[in-house]
């Protein structure tokens, strides 16, 4: 069975394909599937579980994740196609708590991954599983690099620390 061309194009542009081969991202992509969401749709909630075992790949479009901190709305991360959101419930499992809420800025289109299916391969294919999870976690490097570069940043404007503001 083929795989869709929106699918292929996404996970080409993510972390998560980046040690991957033709033949292995063709066999992980019939993993996915492809879901709609439109501007303003909820697809990830605190306390939900629709798509709480799922990786989302975001395809296209523009989506905000957000999370109540004392009191206020703050965002944390607005994601770019190709960027990963459900992370920490799909590789944590169960003993996880969705704490964000993911909103689709406009409409768009994201890949999904559920964890059961993504796990059929650890028999079969373990090398996709192995280098995609190094993916995942390039990938949560990555946010947590910018975010601390951000306080470094935001730290020496509020305290006009090394001379730069």
């Amino acid at each position: 069975m083929p795989t869709d061309s929106l699918i292929l194009q996404t996970l080409n542009n993510s972390t998560l394909t980046e040690e991957l081969r033709d033949a292995e991202i063709e066999t992980l992509g019939q993993l996915f599937e492809i879901k709609s969401f439109k501007k303003g749709e909820a697809l990830l909630r605190p306390g939900e579980e629709q798509l709480k075992n799922s990786l989302i790949v975001l395809a296209s479009g523009e989506v905000e994740a957000t999370a109540t901190l004392g009191g206020e709305q703050a965002t944390l991360h607005l994601l770019q196609p190709g960027d990963l959101a459900g992370i920490i419930t799909f590789a944590g499992g169960n003993v996880s708590q969705i704490s964000a809420t993911v909103v689709a800025r406009t409409d768009c289109k994201v890949l999904l991954l559920e964890r059961s299916r993504f796990e059929t391969l650890l028999n079969t294919q373990p090398a996709i599983v192995y280098y995609v999870m190094r993916g995942i976690v390039r990938h949560t490097h990555g946010i947590v690099r910018r975010m601390n570069t951000e306080t470094a940043v935001m730290s020496n404007y509020i305290y006009k620390t090394q001379g730069r503001f």
